[in-house]
């Protein structure tokens, strides 16, 4: 009997290390540093995401890729070889990125691609060569594909798992020797220290053919801060707004899903096709996954650029001010594991992040205001968003208390004893005496300003004796939000 509850208690951690994102504990929040170069990512957790309370980065696929004219950001997600060489740099420059954001408490996520291999023949960003469905590096050849056809009804769960999407060679994923080259790249990057995977176009693989593949995943290094027996954490790229045979809910088993229904709703309402009153019940009471279960974003590199999923409702950093509110209220809400997208500017969608004539990354420049230059969007260095993750942090643990509403779309609550958050979208101003839940003092609204050596660059909130205070958010301000916490006391 004891042997059988050894074995039961096996099968439970094996069942449940995936969901685990292995964030210290007073950090929270990842940001997508789309395209950055490993050394500019070990850089920026070392000078910025450690110190603003940043947890983790997920950072875009490492695997070599084919080189497509032009040079568009979804060549990345064409692999030609399973070899670590792209624009982000070399394998050593990999390794050595894990290494230094893990020794600061910043966890990395790989956007790993598994479902399919270069659509174009050519040579890789490595100097591999791609001849058809020869992959000569890897190595793969026609017998590890599935047979050609085209995905034109999603409504058929054998096309979408089977069929190529948007021609892209379809890996037979039920084959041993397939299965087998997968489990020895993810254990690769994994070895280097990486806290987890943002599995690729997961809705187009069989939920069997993954469980085999992620039932064989090593054990995280110790080496890099994970205890004993820790798994990779795993977010299954899914892309499920309802009304398709396929639905994030087959997934759920094997680690955490990427919440698109999340990101369009966030989006309606926050560009005012909604009332911010009907947030009341965000979260499951909307129809999402439950929490834990949940990875949720604004936007991401897809659906920004008008793929994906979420349409004309998705909100971007091209309309700053919604943007700002919709990301504060993400932070500041307890649904989900939060990811904030951080992004380059693009005029068409296939347009490729910053490079320079020979098609080399340009890194992002650092401005005195802690912004970026030389085309990088970096909305993760918004005040307004990094201080929103500081917001997050000081509330941990807590949950909503406190809410209220105009009925319309004046909102704020409190994260217990904590925090208090109140956001503007009336074409009014906001002007209440509301609870803030806090002791008496004052506090800096981290939103319209920094705490700075004991006082506040932006405006200063008077909390009373019984928690009260007056809130003002302009209409026709900037921002949108208010937010005070413990840690902004002046």
């Amino acid at each position: 009997m004891k042997l059988l509850a050894l074995a039961a208690l096996a099968l439970v951690g094996l069942a449940t290390a995936q969901f685990d994102t292995h964030q210290w504990s007073d950090r929270s929040g990842m940001v997508h540093l789309f395209e950055w170069k490993w050394n500019d990512i070990a850089d920026e957790c070392e000078r910025f995401l450690a110190p603003k309370g940043y947890a983790g980065v997920q950072v875009s696929p490492p695997t070599e890729n084919i080189i497509v004219p032009g040079r568009p950001w979804w060549e990345r997600y064409q692999p030609a070889s399973y070899h670590l060489n792209t624009r982000s740099g070399s394998e050593q420059d990999f390794a050595n990125m894990v290494r230094r954001c893990n020794q600061v408490g910043v966890r990395i996520y790989v956007d790993i691609v598994i479902n399919h291999m270069a659509a174009m023949s050519g040579q890789g960003t490595g100097g591999s060569s791609v001849n058809g469905l020869n992959f000569p590096a890897v190595p793969f050849g026609p017998n590890d594909f599935n047979p050609h056809c085209e995905i034109y009804n999603y409504n058929d769960p054998y096309q979408v798992r089977n069929c190529w999407l948007v021609g892209l060679p379809d890996l037979a994923l039920g084959t041993q020797w397939v299965r087998d080259r997968i489990v020895d790249l993810m254990n690769k990057v994994s070895g280097y220290g990486v806290a987890g995977f943002r599995v690729d176009a997961v809705k187009h693989m069989w939920p069997g053919d993954l469980q085999h593949i992620y039932g064989r995943l090593n054990n995280l290094p110790t080496d890099h801060g994970f205890p004993a027996g820790a798994k990779p954490f795993l977010t299954q790229e899914v892309i499920d707004l309802g009304g398709e045979a396929i639905s994030r809910d087959e997934y759920t088993h094997l680690g955490t899903v990427t919440e698109f229904r999340f990101s369009a709703q966030i989006g309606r309402v926050f560009r005012g096709y909604d009332r911010l009153s009907h947030l009341t019940n965000w979260g499951e009471g909307w129809g999402f996954l439950p929490s834990h279960l949940a990875l949720v974003f604004v936007d991401n590199h897809d659906n920004q650029r008008g793929h994906g999923a979420g349409g004309s409702d998705v909100l971007t950093h091209k309309i700053p001010k919604n943007y700002k509110m919709a990301s504060a209220f993400m932070l500041a809400h307890p649904y989900g594991i939060p990811r904030i997208m951080s992004s380059f500017f693009f005029n068409d969608g296939d347009q490729g992040p910053p490079q320079d004539g020979g098609g080399n990354l340009v890194p992002p420049s650092i401005n005195a205001d802690d912004s970026c230059g030389n085309g990088w969007a970096c909305e993760h260095r918004w005040r307004q968003i990094y201080n929103m993750v500081g917001f997050r942090n000081a509330v941990s643990g807590t949950g909503i208390n406190d809410w209220w509403d105009n009925g319309a779309n004046q909102m704020a609550f409190c994260r217990g004893g904590r925090g208090f958050v109140a956001f503007n979208l009336e074409g009014y101003d906001l002007n209440q005496s509301l609870q803030t839940c806090l002791p008496a003092g004052d506090y800096c609204d981290v939103i319209s300003g920094n705490k700075v050596s004991g006082g506040c660059t932006g405006t200063v909130v008077h909390v009373g004796g019984d928690g009260r205070a007056n809130i003002h958010i302009s209409a026709h301000g900037d921002d949108g939000v208010l937010a005070i916490h413990a840690n902004s006391r002046v």
